[in-house]
């Protein structure tokens, strides 16, 4: 079974927040994604809408 992932093919690392601009994940979180059990995956994607800056 493929893992859950937020990733939406938008790769690029904002500078500042050195979180990818798509899914908003950190270059280590996305590195250790395919380790991670589902549980530290689904905590990490609850994280996730935080991360989104403000418009």
């Amino acid at each position: 079974m493929k893992p859950s992932t937020p990733c939406i093919d938008i790769c690029k690392i904002d500078p500042a927040s050195r979180l990818c601009t798509g899914c908003l994940r950190s270059i280590d979180e996305i590195a250790g994604w395919g380790r991670m059990t589902e549980a530290e995956r689904l905590a990490i994607m609850a994280e996730l809408p935080a991360r989104r800056p403000a418009d």
